[in-house]
């Protein structure tokens, strides 16, 4: 498999949210909301100084992507890069698109001073979970809470 792997732009935009309705509808704690997915791939691709969206394209078809955000880490002493979004379509799976995307999200963390990667997988996406093994990612002792809206008051 030759696919191209490049930097999103806001012409994917559509097609970027059909991929995340896709990794959506695998994961447990998410549920497919174009208008949500879309609004976020618009701030991601806003500020390309502290995010990235990274595709793989072939034949003009977007058929993987990931994205990465610096956030700050306090136990690292500088910057993290986020890995917040990775989903290749199924077809395409095993061809080492998973990998190139991964690389090229960190490298831009590594060049944007990273010192740590992190993600969150779905602890039922068993494939998902030995690939990012694979790749030298170790299973976290913390756990992942969140909250969609904060409390009125």
């Amino acid at each position: 498999m030759k696919a191209l792997i490049r930097e999103g732009k806001a012409s994917d935009i559509e097609a970027l949210s059909q991929l995340l309705a896709g990794l959506f509808a695998l994961e447990t704690d998410f549920v497919p909301d174009t208008a949500n997915q879309i609004a976020g791939l618009r701030l991601l691709l806003a500020d390309r100084r502290r995010n990235v969206v990274f595709v793989a394209e072939d034949d003009g078809n977007l058929v993987g992507m990931v994205t990465g955000q610096l956030v700050i880490s306090t136990a690292a002493g500088g910057y993290s890069v986020l890995i917040e979004d990775m989903v290749i379509r199924e077809h395409y799976r095993r061809q080492g698109l998973g990998t190139a995307l991964l690389r090229k999200v960190a490298a831009w963390g590594e060049e944007g001073g990273a010192l740590r990667h992190q993600l969150l997988a779905d602890r039922r996406n068993a494939p998902a979970l030995d690939f990012y093994r694979n790749f030298g990612f170790q299973q976290s002792f913390m756990i992942g809470l969140y909250k969609m809206k904060p409390d009125e008051e």
